[in-house]
């Protein structure tokens, strides 16, 4: 499944990443140079080691069925998306797209199984959450969360899941794939008016107003956390660790400070670890006005990782 051997130690915060994730969009708001820069800046600092690096394989297609429709699937393979479904994505379609999905799919899927096995594993891709089951939105042309789970459903290596998103935008895609699903708990911690305009129900939704600052984002994470886990008992999470509730991004109108989304995901960590639940995280949006505030911020949330193995 990786390039990694089994004469290699066991790191200690298992990362996941792959440079085909960097595809060449154009101009756009979407940074996916960032997960490269994050990579690179978290080795520069000896957050991480390049050996603690795993490279995935792509998901299947059978693997990504267990979410999409066959109709969907064929319209990606043969590159023929309707224009409004096109425009719909928010990106230009290429098969460089597509291939950069299929790894990621992959990739979340790795990082779920390693999750399982070492308590809290990263994705420095990940949490394309918009994707429905038949079609793609904003900048999310599949479901990478959604395919790793039902993998990891299927394969009978847990019965219940959870998925916590803390993008600034709702999981739309996520909640109406899992809505019909008692296994899997969705949970979205998002600006309430902001994309998307319609936001099919999670099984918890908490809309914040615009502006929301760190203390009270915070007092809802240690409102809501600890009873998700306590009452729906899931063998692992799901985190998405958006960096877009930082108050400068181009896409949002939260208020978080840097220093309070590396105290978000502390705490998202601490509950989990407490709870003897292992966190997949992924590092979902970011779109900050200054691209470096992006990347510090997903470093600050592998650091809060590696500090809470």
């Amino acid at each position: 499944m990786t390039d990694a051997s089994i004469d290699i130690p066991e790191p200690r915060l298992p990362v996941v990443w792959h440079e085909a994730y960097e595809v060449d969009i154009g101009p756009h708001v979407f940074p996916t140079q960032k997960y490269r820069l994050v990579r690179d800046r978290l080795i520069a600092r000896r957050t991480i080691a390049a050996s603690d690096v795993l490279r995935p394989d792509p998901a299947t297609d059978e693997q990504v069925g267990l979410v999409h429709t066959t109709e969907y699937l064929n319209e990606i393979r043969t590159g023929t998306l309707s224009v409004a479904d096109q425009l719909t994505l928010e990106v230009p379609f290429s098969p460089a797209l597509r291939d950069a999905m299929w790894l990621c799919a992959g990739g979340s899927t790795l990082v779920g199984q390693l999750a399982l096995r070492h308590g809290i594993a990263v994705h420095l891709g990940g949490g394309f959450h918009h994707a429905f089951a038949d079609h793609g939105e904003g900048f999310c042309l599949i479901n990478d969360v959604a395919i790793a789970v039902r993998v990891l459903l299927r394969e009978g290596v847990i019965e219940r899941a959870a998925v916590i998103d803390c993008d600034v935008h709702q999981g739309n895609g996520t909640a109406a794939i899992f809505a019909p699903d008692a296994s899997v708990f969705t949970c979205s911690f998002h600006q309430e008016r902001n994309y998307p305009a319609w936001k099919p129900p999670s099984d918890l939704d908490v809309g914040l107003d615009d502006g929301t600052g760190d203390e009270e984002y915070h007092a809802l994470i240690d409102e809501h956390i600890p009873s998700i886990l306590a009452e729906h008992r899931p063998e692992v999470i799901f985190y998405l660790a958006g960096a877009d509730p930082y108050r400068q991004d181009q896409l949002g109108g939260l208020g978080l400070t840097m220093q309070g989304l590396h105290e978000r995901d502390e705490k998202i960590f601490r509950y989990a670890r407490d709870a003897g639940v292992p966190v997949a995280v992924t590092l979902a949006g970011g779109y900050a006005i200054h691209q470096a505030d992006t990347v510090e911020i997903h470093c600050g949330t592998v650091r809060a990782a590696a500090e809470a193995t």
